[in-house]
């Protein structure tokens, strides 16, 4: 049965059914070839009993990575590659402060990774790469016998990206795991809690987002993270750090181009890949202005970039439909002046729970049209993972749920279980880009959102926090 399966998968891999039109519901799609399968590397720890990782990308993200990796015992760091020698330097300068040997490390070409992936041998590779080496990367982890793949968000950018990423984790083997720090984080655990204990009954909607003021890291000196007032505006190779490559997407690209953060928990709640799916998106974006803006009021009118025309919409709003009935509307907003919320709204025919303002309101149980303050019932319905780990996470990054996050991942790897977000997850998820620029494209038009597991949501258990 298993070798049918496998090779099914090749050939409609090799077919190259793509998504055009409305996406393809119930077909496999996917740019690259048929993936070969390789014989899997030593099991973990085989050596020394410790747990090999290896790191794609040196930048902020990848030390944080770093951080937790070495906080829990049993870990070690065999390669790590970069482009750039700076990042390198500041890696292997941070890794030196936790008292262990060096990594080796991999530089150069684009394609350094490549070499990596096939001379060392690893449990599991983090990739914290720009966008649009996410998939090239974790294709070439996976096809080269890497047992645990953890790629940062969001994990594709296209429909075609989204099935790479299932067609060869299935016909591999490898387990891939989507990096979504945010399904961590403890109040959405903690919602996660209610919602399988019933507390707001039957799911009925959801909202999410990424509303989070960005213009000041799309834009730098080429020296600092972060734009400083009075300083110098660049964006692309002359830049630094995000700036080098994230701002390209603004002006190349106009849909939700990071869903994942929002979704991620939302579609956790719900039961998406596991008894539940998306079926359709619909989506619109608002005028883009905010990024022009931004370039006038702090270089003027006569600035080099002042010219620069940014697709991005300002506000993206994408709305979807669940095949178990449920609606959820999903937000992206980088480029206004606000404060940071991911707007989690989780709504049923008992309750809900509101991340903006911190609100719990459960019938019979609040006072009428009155809300709680969600800490009260989140103290309550903590869940375990924090519960259990909140010392340990407590110094980590983003309040902890980095911490948790990695935990998790360990802890599958040691004991060889499915990936706690897996390539289904990562494609449903990051999906969202591809299907909102397209129905952006065609005035609002619904698309349906691909089957990535093929049937399988249907009978699939929830795995995840469980």
């Amino acid at each position: 049965m298993e070798n049918t399966r496998r090779s099914f998968l090749k050939k409609v891999t090799a077919a190259g059914i793509g998504a055009a039109g409305l996406a393809a519901t119930n077909t496999a799609a996917a740019s690259t070839s048929a993936p070969e399968v390789q014989q899997k590397k030593k099991t973990a720890g085989k050596d020394d009993g410790k747990l090999r990782f290896g790191f794609i990308g040196t930048g902020s993200r990848c030390q944080e990575h770093i951080n937790n990796v070495l906080a829990i015992p049993g870990n070690k760091i065999v390669a790590i590659c970069d482009t750039q020698q700076g990042p390198l330097d500041s890696t292997l300068k941070h890794i030196s402060k936790f008292n262990v040997p060096a990594p080796k490390v991999y530089t150069g070409s684009e394609r350094e990774f490549e070499k990596m992936l096939n001379n060392e041998e690893f449990d599991c590779v983090i990739i914290a790469s720009p966008w649009e080496w996410h998939v090239p990367m974790s294709v070439a982890a996976m096809k080269a016998g890497v047992p645990y793949v953890g790629v940062e968000v969001s994990a594709a950018n296209t429909i075609d990206e989204c099935w790479d990423l299932v067609n060869v984790s299935e016909a591999t083997g490898s387990q891939l795991n989507i990096m979504e720090n945010v399904c961590y984080r403890r109040d959405c655990l903690a919602a996660l809690n209610m919602v399988r204990q019933d507390l707001f009954g039957e799911l009925l909607h959801g909202t999410c987002g990424y509303q989070h003021d960005l213009r000041a890291v799309k834009f730098n000196d080429g020296k600092s993270y972060s734009y400083k007032e009075g300083g110098e505006l660049r964006m692309g190779p002359t830049a630094f750090a995000e700036a080098q490559w994230r701002t390209q997407h603004s002006v190349t690209r106009n849909g939700d181009i990071y869903p994942t953060h929002g979704i991620g928990p939302v579609a956790n709640c719900m039961d998406i890949n596991h008894g539940n799916r998306f079926l359709s998106l619909s989506a619109m974006a608002s005028q883009a202005r905010g990024l022009n803006k931004f370039i006038v009021d702090k270089g003027g009118r006569d600035h080099k970039l002042a010219n620069v025309r940014f697709n991005l919409g300002d506000i993206v709003t994408s709305m979807i439909k669940c095949a178990n009935g449920q609606t959820v509307i999903v937000t992206h907003d980088t480029n206004s002046p606000r404060p940071y919320s991911l707007a989690f709204r989780i709504q049923g025919t008992d309750g809900l729970w509101m991340n903006d303002g911190n609100g719990v309101h459960i019938e019979g149980k609040s006072k009428p049209h009155q809300w709680d303050a969600s800490e009260d019932w989140f103290k309550k319905y903590d869940h375990k993972l924090w519960s259990g780990l909140e010392a340990q996470a407590k110094e980590a990054g983003h309040g902890g749920m980095d911490f948790i996050m990695m935990y998790d991942l360990i802890d599958a790897i040691r004991n060889k279980k499915p990936a706690p977000m897996d390539c289904y997850d990562a494609a449903a998820w990051s999906a969202i880009s591809g299907l909102s620029e397209m129905s952006i494209a065609r005035g609002g038009a619904l698309v349906d959102f691909p089957d990535f597991t093929r049937g399988q949501w249907i009978h699939r258990k929830p795995k995840f926090a469980i």
